[in-house]
């Protein structure tokens, strides 16, 4: 899992720096999973139909992709005069996991990442990729493990680290969280490639233990 615009850093002049989906990014991400026999994710910016996208890319080694337009556009930066959001989840399966894929800002949004109830919990795994700046970490540390607590799932946000073009400075802290909103994993202020195995069978016993999903309130999402 890559960053929020891991090949170009946040930014907001997508007319420079935007490619198509047959663009030299796109190709690498495909060259990479095919190499490595993995599943890449990260969000790229990218030109279709005369729009700008915060596109994340969920590419498979076979070649073949599913695409999560980012739906919360970061206003106060103007995100929301350069790109257009997405209107549709993206929920990929992998090896009987369920993951849902977010970036960056959807996480102060919690109904956007809401289990629905309808036949059971819709994902596993919640996956937010990130531009998040240091200077307001503590709201990125305590949001992802409300997310992991609330939907009773594995939480795993990846941040990038040091400053950026504007001078803003990251901190990482990219984390990963279980259902019961402990830290499994952080690093601060260092690049880092880290690999985690999951625990289903955990995941599948909190559920049954606590099922607070049942409860939940009935809600619906307008586009």
């Amino acid at each position: 899992m890559l960053p929020e615009m891991f090949s170009t850093g946040f930014s907001m002049k997508p007319e420079l720096l935007a490619e198509t989906m047959e663009g030299e990014t796109v190709q690498w991400m495909k060259r990479i999973a095919e190499e490595k026999k993995i599943i890449l994710t990260g969000s790229v910016i990218i030109l279709e139909d005369g729009n700008y996208y915060n596109r994340l890319i969920w590419m498979l080694p076979n070649g073949h992709y599913g695409v999560y337009d980012k739906r919360h556009r970061f206003a106060f930066a103007g995100e929301d005069e350069h790109f257009s959001a997405g209107s549709k989840r993206l929920i990929a399966s992998a090896k009987g996991w369920k993951i849902n894929l977010l970036v960056c800002y959807d996480l102060r949004f919690p109904v956007w990442a809401r289990q629905e109830q309808d036949g059971g919990p819709e994902y596993d795994v919640l996956i937010y990729v990130a531009n998040w700046p240091e200077r307001r970490v503590h709201a990125w540390k305590t949001l992802l493990q409300a997310r992991a607590i609330e939907n009773q799932s594995y939480v795993i946000g990846v941040n990038r680290t040091g400053k950026d073009g504007n001078d803003i400075y990251h901190s990482g802290e990219s984390m990963v969280i279980d259902a019961m909103g402990e830290v499994l994993y952080t690093r601060k202020d260092q690049e880092d490639i880290y690999t985690i195995t999951l625990d289903k069978a955990k995941l599948d016993e909190v559920r049954v233990k606590l099922p607070f999903l049942g409860d939940a309130d009935e809600f619906q999402i307008n586009s």
